[in-house]
């Protein structure tokens, strides 16, 4: 009976959107692979039956407009993919497992890992938008979950990996940069940019060192790994010893946007114009950053 009702979930899931949109050829023509997975805003109809909160509210937890600010990078066509849907509906950014089973009506499958973000409200289908703002009405069937994952998470993951296998495959190396925005970080003089590479285990530091000079000398105040060292994406598809790095960028969002209103202001073409500067910068240089795979020593 669980697995006749996901099958209609399921199908009634593809009448909605693509699980991403792709800008440019994922064929792996190209060595850095742009993603974009907290800036769909999609809300399925049964979602939004079942939310306590307006569609504003919601969309405070999406990082809004981050697709469009890589939109000039895309156009000189190194391949870009988006999330279509809310992060609300689901966070391509976390593992299968790390949810919270008592959202749940039903038993969901597997071992569910209750890290920190689960435990505050952020796991991979997210409780809250914000602090004290929880989404949902009532508990969500264990189909609803299983269906998000096949529907979305999967083939989001699955385009990553392969589009990233293609490109180590075609040049010797391979660069995902997945890109976020986060809110304005507390001090006097905040970071407006934090590079995330798992405290140097998901990218080559020569690659890091490159960015964050670049990023610095366009004006970006440049952090690392602090507050955000990268999720699960890059915990997943990075191998530096086989040539396939990640690397996460969480920009300011009050550099191209009002908080209050999530409208784009002034700022937000100079960012974007920065962005695809920065990488047209780097695309050159990648093979003389060291980035290939890394084969063992041969024994004397």
């Amino acid at each position: 009976q669980g697995q006749l009702r996901l099958r209609r979930i399921l199908h009634d899931m593809s009448d909605g959107p693509a699980p991403y949109s792709l800008t440019g050829r994922l064929d792996g023509s190209r060595p850095i692979l742009l993603a974009s997975p907290h800036s769909g805003t999609h809300l399925p109809a049964d979602f939004l039956a079942n939310s306590r909160l307006d569609t504003h509210s919601l969309r405070r937890i999406e990082d809004a407009h981050v697709g469009a600010l890589l939109g000039p990078a895309a156009a000189t066509g190194l391949p870009l993919l988006e999330a279509t849907h809310s992060r609300t509906v689901i966070d391509l950014n976390r593992a299968e497992d790390e949810l919270d089973p008592s959202m749940f009506a039903g038993a969901v499958t597997g071992t569910p890992n209750i890290s920190d973000r689960v435990r505050r409200g952020y796991g991979l289908f997210p409780r809250v938008a914000a602090p004290n703002q929880p989404i949902h009405l009532a508990r969500l069937p264990a189909e609803t979950g299983a269906a998000r994952i096949e529907r979305l998470h999967r083939p989001w993951h699955r385009a990553i990996g392969q589009g990233l296998a293609q490109a180590a495959a075609r040049h010797g190396h391979a660069l995902l940069l997945d890109v976020h925005s986060m809110p304005r970080l507390d001090g006097n003089h905040p970071a407006t940019l934090v590079l995330g590479d798992r405290h140097g285990r998901s990218a080559a530091p020569n690659l890091v060192g490159w960015l964050e000079a670049a990023f610095t000398a366009r004006g970006l105040k440049v952090a690392r790994n602090a507050p955000y060292a990268g999720g699960h994406t890059t915990e997943r598809h990075a191998a530096p010893d086989g040539g396939i790095h990640c690397v996460q960028l969480e920009f300011d969002r009050t550099l191209y946007m009002d908080t209050a209103t999530l409208r784009p202001h002034g700022g937000f073409q100079p960012l974007a114009a920065l962005i695809a500067d920065v990488l047209a910068a780097l695309e050159p240089v990648l093979p003389a950053l060291g980035l290939g795979r890394q084969l063992p020593f041969a024994a004397e």
